[in-house]
């Protein structure tokens, strides 16, 4: 199995609970676009050194074969999968009635 093909449906399950959890909030998708942003340029920093020092390599048969810097482009896939689904759960869970910092009384 390839990483792309493992990415796949975790990215797209990513992506519906998104969009679940932000609708129409344009407010929240600008700032889901900007954290993702800032994500990706620090995944895109950290992954191409820790590729330069040899900290690990990948097996390039499984590779889509892309590359941005020196990080292959399944690695943003992973970076957006967290920036969604932490999102997602914070939008809902703050739904949630009887969160921390409610009181019980109204």
């Amino acid at each position: 199995m390839t990483y792309a093909a493992l990415l796949a449906p975790l990215l797209a399950a990513a992506i519906v609970a998104a969009v679940v959890a932000l609708r129409r909030d344009r407010r929240a998708w600008a700032a889901l676009a900007i954290g993702a942003g800032v994500v990706l340029v620090l995944t895109v920093v950290f992954d191409s050194l820790m590729i330069a020092a040899d900290l690990f390599r990948f097996d390039e048969s499984l590779l889509l074969g892309v590359r941005v810097g020196l990080a292959p482009l399944e690695d943003l896939g992973y970076a957006l999968i967290a920036v969604l689904v932490v999102v997602a759960l914070w939008r809902l869970l703050a739904r949630r009635p009887g969160r921390a910092g409610e009181r019980a009384d109204g």
